[in-house]
């Protein structure tokens, strides 16, 4: 009922634990309070706040345009509410070195597990399209470094994006990778690789764990979970997937509401309202009231 049962520091340190377990770990992005109730419910690992997610709720293309409040708002609205630990996408921490220590108190302060923090020039564009640039190495270490010293919860996972490999190269994204690991990233986000190949390069040579980014309509080709584990990842993200699904279905929906006049085709590809109930405790909410307020009306009044 309410929110999480576990405080922030707990699940950064299920988190931590889980990432030296060496399982692969899955992280479905939420796009919304509900979605990572229902990623919870589900069984998976952790919830993923996309960068991308956000801007698109807000109706804003994936280019810079968010604020770290903005941020920070939706990230602590999903943290809250679920006991699984929360990564999120701190894009290049909306500035540079002062402004990425700002965002990770903010992020702490929201209540997440981890942050990932990227090496693209500020503002930034999603990692997949065409023409985007890097900062060069001494920037990037700068943004890392100062997000490391800024952290109070010596728990909270600072995680480095690079997306040096379309740009500079896959062995050059190598080089950048262990400057960002020695300046303090706890994990590696190699952003739009190629294949499996690439990201066993990235697990084989790091000493951190590596993240896999299997975001639909990218560059990289979507691997099953046995073949990134295989492959060396420690940790997997399906970042807008599920918005994708949810928006599809509503475009769906609102086209047979054109056609048909009403929605009665479309009821049994939808939640039902005992589902939805049963996400929301409502059956624990009822019993919380019922155990602080018992009204009884006697015979004679």
């Amino acid at each position: 009922m309410l929110y999480s049962a576990l405080t922030p520091s707990a699940k950064r340190r299920v988190l931590r634990e889980r990432l030296a377990s060496g399982e692969l770990l899955e992280l479905p992005g939420a796009f919304n309070p509900l979605a990572a109730r229902l990623i919870e419910d589900k069984g998976f690992d952790g919830v993923y706040l996309s960068g991308a997610v956000v801007a698109a709720d807000l109706g804003l293309p994936d280019v810079g345009l968010t604020t770290l409040t903005e941020v920070a708002n939706r990230a602590a609205q999903v943290a809250r509410v679920t006991d699984l630990p929360t990564l999120v996408d701190a894009d290049t921490g909306f500035g540079e070195a002062m402004n990425a220590a700002r965002t990770v108190q903010a992020l702490e302060d929201a209540g997440v597990a981890g942050l990932h923090l990227e090496d693209q020039v500020n503002p930034k564009r999603c990692g997949h399209l065409d023409g985007k640039q890097v900062v060069d190495e001494a920037t990037a270490v700068q943004r890392v470094r100062a997000a490391a010293s800024a952290r109070r919860d010596p728990d909270l996972l600072i995680m480095a994006r690079t997306d040096a490999s379309a740009v500079l190269g896959l062995d050059a994204a190598l080089d950048r990778a262990r400057a960002l690991v020695d300046a303090g990233a706890d994990a590696i986000f190699p952003e739009a690789l190629q294949g499996l190949d690439e990201l066993e390069r990235f697990a084989a040579e790091l000493p951190v764990p590596v993240l896999a980014n299997m975001t639909e309509f990218g560059k990289t080709k979507l691997f099953t979970r046995q073949q990134l584990s295989d492959a060396g990842a420690a940790v997997v993200i399906y970042p807008v997937s599920l918005l994708r699904i949810a928006m599809g279905g509503a475009e769906r929906a609102l086209d047979a509401l054109r056609a048909e006049g009403s929605l009665r085709s479309q009821v049994p590809h939808m939640q039902s309202r005992t589902r939805l109930y049963d996400l929301l405790d409502y059956a624990g909410y009822a019993a919380f009231d019922a155990g602080v307020y018992d009204f009884t009306l006697r015979e004679d009044q």
